[in-house]
C-alpha cells in the first residue's frame, strides 16, 4: 500500500509516482519558492497543478492538506522515521527541504538562525508589501481614486528593497552563499518588476545591487525550469 493512500487530496490529484516528494502548487512566487528548492537540491518530486480558476485551493481534498487554502503544500512520502509527512506555508517546506537535502541552510547555528532571518524578512515583509503593492497598482485597486492606500505600499516597498540593496552591496546573494533566502526573496523581486509592472514605481533603477543580484538568480538553471513548474494546463 502506497505511503499516500491516506492522504485524502491523492483522490483528486493521483500520483503517478508514489515515491517521491508530491509538490501541490501554483507558478506563483510563494509556488515557485518550491519547485525551484526541488530542482536546485535534485530531491525527486511529482508536480500537482492546484488551478485557481477553478478553485482547486478550495476543494476538500487540498483542504485536507493545508486548511488554509494557500499554495505550496507538499507530502513527503518518506519524511522524518520514515514516515509520510504533510506541510503547507513556503518558508517551512524550504527549511524542511533544506535539511533533508543538507543544502542551502548552514549547519553553523549562526549562520543558520542569520538565514532563517532573512527568511522571515521575506514571509513577513516582501512577500505582504509587494503583494499589496501588486493588488492596489495593477489589479482591481487600480480602479481606486484614492491613491494613499496604493502609495503606502509603494513606500514600503521601496524601503523594503532598499534594504535588501544594502544587505546585497557587500555580498554576492543575501547571506554570501547562495541559500533559503534567495530562493524566498527573488521570485517576489521578480513578480514586483515584472508581473506587477512595478519596477518604475518604486524607482528599482536606485537599487543597483537587487538588479544585479535578480538577474544571477533567473539565469540559474533549476530557476528557469523551477519558475514554470507545475505546467499551467
Amino acid at each position: 500500500m502506497s505511503a499516500l493512500s491516506s492522504f485524502p487530496i491523492n483522490a483528486k490529484w493521483p500520483a503517478q509516482h508514489p515515491e517521491r516528494i508530491q509538490l501541490y502548487s501554483l507558478p506563483t512566487p510563494n509556488g515557485v519558492k518550491v519547485s525551484i528548492m526541488l530542482e536546485e537540491t535534485g530531491l525527486a518530486y511529482e508536480p500537482h497543478l492546484v488551478s485557481f480558476e477553478t478553485n482547486d485551493q478550495f476543494s476538500p481534498e487540498f483542504l485536507s492538506l493545508n486548511p488554509n487554502n494557500k499554495i505550496p503544500a507538499i507530502i513527503d512520502p518518506n519524511g522524518p522515521g520514515g514516515k509520510p509527512l504533510s506541510l503547507f506555508e513556503s518558508g517551512a517546506i524550504l527549511m524542511y527541504l533544506a535539511e533533508k537535502s543538507g543544502k542551502f541552510l548552514s549547519q553553523d547555528p549562526a549562520e543558520r538562525y542569520q538565514t532563517i532571518q532573512w527568511l522571515m524578512f521575506q514571509m513577513g515583509g516582501i512577500g505582504p508589501m509587494f503583494g499589496q503593492l501588486g493588488f492596489f497598482h495593477r489589479f482591481a485597486g487600480k480602479e481606486f481614486e484614492d491613491k494613499r492606500p496604493r502609495d503606502r505600499y509603494v513606500a514600503e516597498s521601496r524601503r523594503l528593497v532598499g534594504v535588501l540593496d544594502q544587505r546585497l552591496a557587500e555580498r554576492e546573494w543575501v547571506m554570501g552563499d547562495y541559500s533559503i533566502a534567495d530562493i524566498a526573496i527573488f521570485p517576489w523581486v521578480r513578480n514586483l518588476v515584472g508581473f506587477y509592472e512595478a519596477g518604475e514605481l518604486i524607482g528599482f533603477k536606485d537599487f543597483p545591487h537587487v538588479a544585479r543580484a535578480l538577474a544571477a538568480f533567473v539565469t540559474r538553471p533549476a530557476v528557469v525550469k523551477g519558475l514554470a513548474i507545475p505546467a499551467r494546463g
